[in-house]
């Protein structure tokens, strides 16, 4: 982490750290208010197959306030279709991010395959304005999007969504939120227990 603060400080980067989570239509579940002796009852579809993906980025540089960026991506449980972010997915997220920040990139992210793999390799080669380091496997905590999605995950707790369509709308409502509220994303930094660049 400190040789990636180090190359951000020599090219003038963007500390970027990227993740990704996945939600269903059914809530998690979370402490409530309720008459005594009358316990809130949720009913949800529990439809399986349905799924949303979410990848994030929370950006940081000295002298600007943190960025969050996303990308949202459904599965409906249908034949062929993908069921996670592949290569192109993260690409195409941190292209947006690159055009979005308007300057270079340290990129920051765990050890998925797709992150490793030789096309994902390339890929990031072909970019010389992307510099990325993994975090080791055994830290997920050091990654502030890791808060990022239990703080999400929190605000969704014992929301009941009708459709897979109701989820995604919340679900961008709620990042949206996140975007205009850049305390959110230092305490998200704060949180991971590393500090500032």
């Amino acid at each position: 982490m400190a040789r990636g603060k180090r190359v951000a400080r020599r090219l003038d980067a963007w500390i970027c750290f990227a993740d990704e989570s996945g939600l269903t239509l059914r809530p998690a579940r979370a402490r409530t208010w309720a008459p005594r002796g009358h316990t809130p009852i949720v009913k949800v579809t529990g439809r399986g197959g349905r799924k949303l993906s979410v990848a994030g980025i929370v950006a940081y540089r000295t002298g600007h306030r943190p960025r969050i960026i996303y990308r949202t991506m459904l599965h409906r449980g249908r034949k062929g279709e993908p069921r996670g972010f592949a290569e192109p997915h993260f690409t195409a997220l941190i292209d947006a991010a690159h055009q979005h920040l308007g300057g270079p990139i340290v990129l920051v992210w765990d050890g998925l395959p797709a992150h490793r793999s030789k096309k994902m390799r390339a890929l990031i080669a072909a970019r010389p304005w992307l510099r990325v380091y993994q975090l080791p496997g055994y830290a997920p905590e050091l990654n502030p999007v890791e808060n990022m999605w239990s703080s999400l995950k929190r605000g969704l707790a014992n929301l009941a969504h009708g459709t897979i369509n109701d989820l995604l709308r919340t679900t961008k409502k709620r990042l949206k939120a996140m975007q205009y509220r850049p305390a959110l994303a230092t305490g998200f930094l704060g949180s991971s227990g590393l500090k500032p660049p």
